[in-house]
């Protein structure tokens, strides 16, 4: 008699970071796994053509201060690149935070990945209490001027892609892989495959080739790839060379077989070639 197993009690939905207070009460939470794995990818594929390396900041959860009349005001983008800028502050040292009057250059891109209670502040839907600092998509838009704006949420797949016209955010269209940065001659979209040991859809960087730009682990992975098949050519035409010289021998030891078979036939004819070469001389 088969006896049944007892029925398997409900799975418990466990609360994430965003359910769960705060040690500090105007702090959401850290960031998740996706917050910190997503920055890294843009960090790694965004490198501008006609900008060093060293001529180029990118930060992630850094907190950007925008308005000296109110020092302490921040804002704390998921991303941001600053192009025309040393990647050290005062070419020698990493950044606590980028303050923009005192570093005189603005952010030319800004990207925010959605969380749950982030939505309205990111797109701009929250409103300003009294005497409160702006939302993020005000500072973006109106002080900070930042060209390129992308709002991402992962839990959709949804892009939404802004850039400042007469000094509004307007929807820019997805076409190909993404939207087309001139300045940067980089673009940005939606690349689907496996970071990280992750599979599935990512925001990345691409070039004018429409290429997916590669970070130094794929890069690094490629070059290998490339020599191993750059030794195994060379293995190739060793082995070719090696045929060719087996097949001329061959050919060699082929005629010089059929010259003593015509010379033996000869002699059984009772004609002696070295004879004939003799009174071929002496004529």
């Amino acid at each position: 008699m088969v006896q049944n197993s007892p029925p398997l009690p409900p799975q418990e939905v466990l609360p994430t970071m965003y359910d769960l207070p705060s040690e500090n009460p105007e702090e959401p939470g850290l960031p998740d796994e996706f917050h910190l794995l997503q920055p890294e990818l843009l960090r790694q594929t965004f490198r501008p053509p006609t900008y060093a390396e060293d001529e180029v900041f990118i930060a992630s959860d850094l907190n950007l201060y925008y308005d000296p009349r109110h020092s302490q005001w921040y804002k704390r983008p998921d991303w941001f690149a600053v192009l025309g800028v040393d990647r050290l502050y005062e070419g020698k040292d990493l950044r606590l935070s980028y303050v923009t009057w005192q570093e005189g250059i603005y952010p030319y891109v800004a990207i925010e990945l959605l969380s749950p209670g982030t939505e309205k502040e990111d797109l701009g839907r929250s409103l300003r209490e009294v005497n409160q600092p702006p939302n993020k998509w005000t500072v973006y838009e109106q002080i900070l001027r930042i060209p390129y704006y992308f709002v991402f949420n992962r839990y959709t797949d949804e892009l939404q892609a802004f850039g400042l016209v007469m000094n509004q955010y307007q929807p820019l269209p997805l076409d190909g892989l993404g939207v087309w940065l001139p300045e940067a001659e980089l673009g940005l979209g939606l690349w689907e495959g496996t970071y990280q040991g992750v599979e599935r859809r990512w925001l990345r960087w691409y070039n004018s080739e429409q290429t997916w730009i590669l970070t130094p682990v794929e890069l690094e992975r490629l070059r290998a790839e490339l020599a191993q098949q750059q030794l195994q050519e060379e293995r190739l035409r060793a082995e070719l060379a090696q045929q060719q010289a087996q097949e001329e021998r061959l050919r060699a030891e082929l005629a010089q077989q059929q010259l003593q078979d015509l010379s033996d036939r000869l002699r059984r004819l009772g004609i002696n070639l070295d004879q004939l070469d003799d009174n071929e001389e002496q004529q």
